[in-house]
């Protein structure tokens, strides 16, 4: 599939997740497999561009990998079209080549300032604001969206065909209204009834969580891509499995549990020199819990792993960790 002038092969890109893709997480899941990788939502207020946090999730110094050559993808929240406007062209001068908006997260304290799914309900707001942003930057620009507000709203499809409209280059569509939250099932004949009603390339999200489960969801709803997001946490290689099973129909081998271990550990390392490493290991333990989830073992490990304070205890505890380990780690595919 193509955004704009870029190929995005395979078409499988990380979902943005707060919290979770920063620059290391997304340079690793690439690196896996992943064809696109969105950053963390970045706010569109100005005044809170120079924070820590900010500029932490603005920083895309050396991620346009010389190999795989993916786009840099900078996701922008908020309400007001001006501010988004400036935001995307904020992004655009520090290194994104796609601006992704935020329509999709539901999260009480975004929905409460009128921002990410909660902009859902306003569908004149919407298309001032995607005409804005469009307007704005020369770059593609993307939408994130739900279904809907809630069961009794479900105006996805009215939402695709404004966007389309308005010059969004691609769709990504989460197959759960606003009130869903994360449960229940997502609804792919909604996620399919938005791809009929564009032309536009439409990521499907929600609920891919494994290779033969992309293929079905990749069937059912005709679109042109998928978007990964919980299923990638502490399984990053999942965007590779995926690919392997689109191409060529077989289930791939899992990881071995020499190459789990070198690729948290090489996590581990990025997340460091990133961030420093009091924060590094403070945000390391998460990952290290996603990690080890599918071990009987996991509860002892985190207890002992999250008491650790230091780089090089955190490193060590977790290669003695792998070290008596005799079977993959991954879950079966």
């Amino acid at each position: 599939m193509r955004i704009g002038p870029y190929s995005i092969d395979p078409p499988i890109a990380l979902a943005p997740m707060a919290g979770v893709t920063d620059k290391p997480f997304r340079r690793l899941c690439k690196r896996l497999g992943a064809g696109l990788a969105v950053s963390e939502m970045t706010t569109s207020d100005a005044r809170l561009w120079t924070t820590r946090k900010s500029l932490q999730r603005m920083d895309h110094a050396g991620e346009r990998d010389p190999v795989y050559q993916q786009p840099i993808s900078v996701q922008i929240a908020g309400y007001d079209p001006g501010m988004l406007a400036d935001a995307a062209r904020y992004n655009v001068d520090h290194g994104a080549q796609i601006i992704d908006i935020n329509m999709g997260c539901p999260a009480k304290k975004v929905c409460n300032v009128y921002s990410g799914s909660a902009l859902l309900q306003d569908e004149v707001l919407v298309a001032r604001i995607l005409e804005a942003t469009v307007k704005a930057v020369d770059v593609p620009v993307t939408l994130k969206i739900r279904t809907g507000w809630n069961h009794d709203n479900r105006n996805g499809v009215r939402i695709a065909r404004i966007a389309q409209d308005s010059g969004i280059a691609a769709l990504a569509v989460h197959g759960r209204t606003r009130a869903d939250l994360y449960n229940g099932e997502a609804e792919y004949d909604t996620i399919a009834a938005i791809k009929a009603a564009v032309s536009i390339p439409v990521f499907a999200n929600g609920d891919i969580d494994t290779p033969q489960k992309a293929r079905a969801v990749l069937d059912y709803t005709r679109c042109d891509g998928l978007l990964i997001g919980r299923a990638a946490q502490g399984r990053p290689w999942i965007f590779r499995e995926i690919a392997h099973f689109l191409a060529t129909g077989k289930t791939p081998t899992p990881p071995s549990t020499d190459e789990i271990s070198s690729i948290l550990l090489e996590h581990l390392e990025n997340l460091y020199a990133f961030y420093g490493e009091q924060q590094g290991v403070r945000i390391a333990r998460k990952h290290l819990g996603w990690y080890a989830k599918d071990r009987p073992e996991n509860i002892a490990f985190r207890a002992v792993v999250n008491r650790a304070e230091t780089a090089s205890e955190q490193l060590r505890l977790t290669r003695e960790y792998f070290a008596m380990l005799d079977v993959p780690l991954a879950r079966a595919a």
